[in-house]
């Protein structure tokens, strides 16, 4: 797999994943024109989309109707330095849902490849390359 990143002026950058494109900008304050999703909130919104495809695809596997499960995800910060240390998932379920199956849903959530990904520390490697004429 590879993405095609294109600089769109101004703060707009877009990607191209197979047919579809995905466009980011920056927030008014950061000199943006908040026209769509930060590049680190599409980075958010990988782990937890990630954890509800882990949550949902265990529920139809059981026969559970998924409709009122929620799911919400939210950096927690170091007081002192503000650095993220850690993402706080939380799955809100239906008061009809049996406690017995709020382990196992947790467990499915925590099989997120996203998040297995980021644990793994891979390195970042950029490079440069002239363009050929």
């Amino acid at each position: 797999m590879e993405l095609n990143i294109r600089l769109e002026g101004g703060k707009k950058v877009s990607t191209t994943i197979g047919s579809h494109r995905i466009l980011t900008d920056q927030s008014i304050k950061d000199g943006g024109e908040d026209s769509a999703p930060a590049p680190y909130d599409l980075f958010m919104a990988s782990i937890g989309t990630c954890a509800g495809f882990y949550v949902q695809a265990y529920c139809q596997n059981k026969g559970i109707d998924p409709s009122g499960i929620n799911i919400t995800l939210r950096p927690k910060r170091d007081p002192e330095t503000k650095k993220i240390v850690a993402f706080i998932t939380t799955i809100h379920l239906p008061k009809e849902l049996p406690e017995k199956l709020y382990p196992a849903l947790k467990k499915v959530a925590e099989q997120c490849a996203v998040k297995k990904t980021i644990m793994s520390h891979p390195e970042f490697i950029v490079e440069t390359i002239k363009a050929e004429t």
